[in-house]
């Protein structure tokens, strides 16, 4: 059954609000799934970076070390804390972005561009606050406890009510700033560059369909422009979390 939408811009975007949050929070859930391997590999590297004596001398030496130690279901520990991240996380940033987009749109039912840059970063902050943070602080710590000789975390539930027992709320809240910064400039780049590129098709007609493998190829335009704006920030973030928690582990 398709859903018919009003040629009135605010009823529109109002509508699309209400269904971005259920298909941003399960094609978070699938994105994560597939690429958890690259994140899995990346945590260690950054994380072998401060040891003392540094295990692996690249990606392939942590893929093949892993898989000789552990099986190829060695690349997915830890999955499960993004899963239960990942999919509200995308929840809270589609969401928050048609939301403030609902709010932002002129009577045409277009949005500014500097709106898109804002509006972006509204939802990336929100990302941020209610998802990413809590997330990225727990993966980190349990890569690093399941790297150890005698690993604590027993499961997601367990390992994050031992944080909370051990640290209170804020140990799942290591590095806020710098993923405030991180998510901000990230998806306030992604969602400029996707909405521009839409608005660019569509000849500036809010009510022009976009065909869904066009959508696709500009996502991934958006995708790889926000990258550029979200490493460094992801590294200032990544060393704030590890200090804290080489700190509590003194």
């Amino acid at each position: 059954m398709q859903v018919q939408y009003s040629t009135s811009p605010e009823l529109h975007c109002k509508q699309c609000s209400n269904f971005s949050v259920s298909p941003g929070g399960i094609t978070g859930g699938i994105e994560i799934c597939i690429t958890f391997p690259t994140e899995y590999v990346k945590t260690q590297l950054q994380l072998d970076e401060r040891s003392a004596k540094p295990r692996y001398t690249g990606i392939a030496d942590v893929v093949k070390q892993t898989v000789k130690g552990h099986g190829v279901g060695g690349l997915y520990r830890g999955l499960s804390v993004l899963v239960y991240g990942s999919i509200p996380k995308s929840a809270v940033r589609f969401g928050a972005f048609e939301e403030l987009k609902k709010r932002s749109v002129d009577e045409r039912g277009n949005l500014a561009p500097h709106m898109r840059l804002l509006c972006g970063l509204g939802a990336g902050v929100a990302e941020a606050i209610f998802a990413v943070t809590p997330m990225e602080t727990v993966k980190v710590k349990f890569i690093n406890d399941q790297n150890s000789a005698k690993p604590k975390f027993r499961g997601f539930f367990h390992g994050v009510g031992e944080i909370v027992r051990e640290q209170g709320l804020k140990g799942t809240y290591q590095g806020l700033t710098a993923t405030i910064m991180k998510q901000g400039s990230n998806q306030a780049i992604r969602f400029f560059v996707m909405e521009t590129l839409k608005d660019w098709y569509r000849g500036g007609d809010p009510n022009k369909k976009v065909n869904k493998l066009v959508v696709g190829g500009f996502g991934a335009i958006a995708g790889a422009a926000s990258v550029f704006g979200k490493c460094c920030c992801f590294l200032v973030c990544l060393h704030a979390q590890l200090f804290t928690f080489a700190e509590i582990g003194r």
